[in-house]
């Protein structure tokens, strides 16, 4: 298997597409000096280069193809179901572009690690690089379409991803490892693939070469594309995949990380809403409530009136000072780390997505997810360092620093020991604090050879060794007692620590929103106050609780809780192709002033019906005709087939004014909707209002090189 981490470029090169495959890439790559970094903020690759550009670009260009395919890319035939696009995808339809394949599946971390570089990507490339998930699942439950749906929302992934339920695309491109990369050229050829996370500079390299050569060549299309996005067919809700909880007793208090909303909400245990922390903006920042950031927080712990946060896509450990309402950074340095270190000064050392975290006898203990361990900060003190796990992906038990964890996701204490799940070894372990302490499973398998801990999973209540979970992610402590959220069986098992005994407490096994019976979703956190078990049913964006007396299920409501605001996004009149300038225009006067627009598609497609076409008028000189509260907002077109009709009322009978029209619209292959193009066209048209006209509408052709003229 390649490395999954290698330590420079360099080393990446001589790993790139391993097993023998497209050896050209890495004599090319190894030849040729690098254009681009990893950290270099993300700048657009030009669409529609000026003709002296191109030319200057072509000459440049290597003769030769630097990255030669080996042989046709197999199709993207064989997957039970698409998401974020009207239909499959057929590379084909694809040529032109750059096509990178993701296989990958949701439970991994090393899969989600892999999600900011391709957004950067897809960002840098956006006309010339099309990025396909291909969702090779390792759980039973990940083969189900939904769940896919679900984490596709939850990781904000917006392009398109096939459900490879039944591996048949994973097996034609000979796929062994989560993650791995797949390239194919703007020719449909295979180039190579690359396993593991960490890749995003060599890809930012090979990818840009590309561009340069099959720009030079003619065979790049860089029309824009447009997918249909999960994310638009959701409403909001008060919460968005709340990740944990954290019961307050003593002090009223129930926080909740809503981590979707990237914010952290206190209410008391009645349900009454007592503050916000963080603006629900991803980001870093620190300071008070109404300007913090964080992205995707997850576990809480509190010590006195200081909460610590694993602000977990950050890969930062956050506090929160609740006296004086303010947010800093305790450790990490912002960027993930890239390699396993031992510890370091609180900020000088990058940490890997921190996922929960627990006080015991004044050290704060760090579920580190990425690096497969636990770590610690002793408060008050400079450092945070490895406590337990040597950081091979197992589950071995043993002396804490040879043992081995499996992405350890929630972490609590019984005042004596730690107690923590690992998701992807389906566990529930026990880790002794004190010198020469060990590592043990209380229940789940474990010491298995050749790593076969991993995929030995299920849903099998019993006692010790004969236990199955699927993918915890959390647990609370209770009168010697675990409560464990089975994530992935849609469970919350109780599991007795005098026998190592564990059985189902709530749930069917099935995913859904029922109360009665109850029915969980992917439950990700669980707290105690008093006899009450709060419960962030994740995936069903909402607290419950369970009364542990009566056995009475509730939703948790926060009254008052609403949505964060959306960013702003700045929107610029002049971006885009030129304006067509179309002849002077006369039209009577009458109600409205009317544009009679017809789009011209490409043979072999049609109009993309789930994306509508869309107008925006601009006033270019100072006029009267229209009121100003009419320009400059997009406005949808009323469509039969290809025709459309734009209407703004007049403020005048006559007059004269100069306008932008901009139409854009998205056409789909005919009988697919898999793939759709995106197309825009900029119209400057002068206007005048005048009893001599005899036009009534204003009449134009999108998609080609005419434009119309009054009749």
């Amino acid at each position: 298997m390649c490395p999954a981490r290698p330590r420079s470029l360099a080393s990446a090169v001589s790993s790139l597409f391993c097993a023998g495959l497209v050896l050209a890439v890495v004599f090319a790559l190894v030849a040729a000096p690098l254009r681009s970094s990893a950290d270099d903020a993300p700048s657009k690759a030009s669409a529609s280069p000026p003709a002296d550009e191109a030319e200057a670009a072509a000459a440049q260009a290597p003769a030769e193809n630097p990255f030669p395919g080996r042989f046709p890319a197999p199709s993207l035939d064989g997957g039970v179901e698409w998401f974020n696009t009207s239909g499959p995808i057929d590379l084909k339809d694809l040529r032109g572009k750059i096509v990178l394949l993701d296989f990958w599946t949701y439970c991994c971390i090393n899969c989600i690690h892999v999600i900011p570089d391709l957004k950067y990507l897809e960002e840098k490339y956006a006309d010339q690089l099309v990025v396909i998930g291909v969702h090779a699942p390792k759980f039973e439950n990940e083969k189900d379409s939904e769940n896919i749906r679900r984490a596709i929302l939850r990781y904000e992934i917006e392009h398109p991803v096939v459900n490879d339920a039944n591996m048949t695309i994973a097996r034609k491109y000979f796929f062994n490892s989560w993650p791995t990369l797949v390239l194919i050229d703007p020719e449909g050829q295979f180039v190579g693939r690359q396993p593991g996370e960490g890749h995003r500079e060599l890809f930012d390299t090979v990818i840009g070469r590309m561009v340069e050569y099959h720009r030079a060549k003619g065979t790049l299309d860089e029309t824009p594309i447009r997918f249909d996005l999960e994310k638009d067919k959701v409403e909001p809700t008060p919460l968005r995949f709340p990740g944990k909880v954290l019961a307050d007793q003593a002090g009223n208090r129930l926080f909740i990380s809503d981590s979707n909303h990237n914010r952290i909400i206190i209410s008391d245990l009645e349900g009454n809403l007592l503050d916000t922390i963080g603006t629900g903006a991803i980001g870093n920042r620190d300071g008070g409530y109404d300007e913090a950031q964080f992205d995707h927080p997850q576990g809480m712990a509190l010590v006195g009136e200081t909460l610590y946060v694993a602000d977990t896509e950050n890969h930062l450990i956050r506090t929160v000072d609740l006296a004086s309402r303010s947010v800093s950074t305790l450790a990490g340095t912002g960027v993930q780390a890239r390699r396993r270190v031992a510890g370091g000064p609180l900020r000088e050392v990058a940490l890997n997505s921190p996922w929960a975290l627990c006080e015991l006898k004044g050290v704060l203990y760090i579920a580190m997810a990425g690096p497969h361990q636990l770590w610690k900060h002793e408060l008050d003190s400079n450092t945070v360092e490895v406590f337990a796990g040597s950081g091979r992906e197992d589950i071995i038990d043993g002396p804490r620093d040879s043992s081995a964890l499996a992405q350890p996701s929630g972490i609590v204490t019984d005042g004596t020991a730690l107690y923590h799940v690992d998701s992807e070894g389906s566990a529930v372990r026990k880790v002794e604090v004190g010198p020469g302490g060990q590592v043990t499973t209380v229940v789940g398998p474990h010491d298995l050879p050749r790593g076969r801990s991993l995929f030995e999973f299920g849903d099998i209540d019993g006692k010790a060794d004969k236990v199955r979970l699927q993918h915890p992610l959390g647990l609370v402590y209770h009168q010697g007692q675990l409560f464990v959220a089975d994530a992935y069986n849609h469970k919350i098992k109780r599991v007795k620590l005098e026998d190592r005994s564990a059985s189902t407490l709530l749930g069917t096994g099935e995913r859904g929103t029922s109360l009665d019976p109850l029915q969980l979703s992917e439950p990700g956190g669980l707290t105690i106050a008093g006899q009450t078990l709060f419960i962030a049913d994740t995936n069903n964006h909402r607290v419950l609780t369970f009364n542990l007396e009566t056995d009475e299920v509730a939703e948790f409501r926060v009254a008052g809780l609403t949505p964060p605001q959306p960013p702003q996004v700045a929107t610029t009149g002049n971006s885009g192709p030129p304006a067509i300038r179309v002849e002077p225009q006369s039209v009577r006067p009458g109600q409205a002033l009317q544009f009679a627009v017809e789009i011209q598609i490409p043979e072999g497609f049609k109009l993309n019906e789930l994306a509508p076409v869309t107008a925006r008028l601009e006033a270019k000189s100072p006029q009267s005709l229209l009121e100003a509260e009419q320009l400059g907002d997009k406005v949808e077109v009323r469509m039969e087939g290809t025709a459309g009709l734009i209407e703004y009322p007049l403020a005048a009978d006559s007059g004269d004014g100069e306008f932008e029209l901009t139409v854009s619209w998205s056409y789909c292959r005919s009988g697919q909707g898999g793939v759709c193009r995106f197309a825009r066209e900029k119209f400057a048209i002068p206007v005048r209002i005048s009893s001599d006209a005899t036009a009534d509408r204003i009449r134009l052709t999108a998609g080609s090189d005419d434009s119309g003229g009054g009749s």
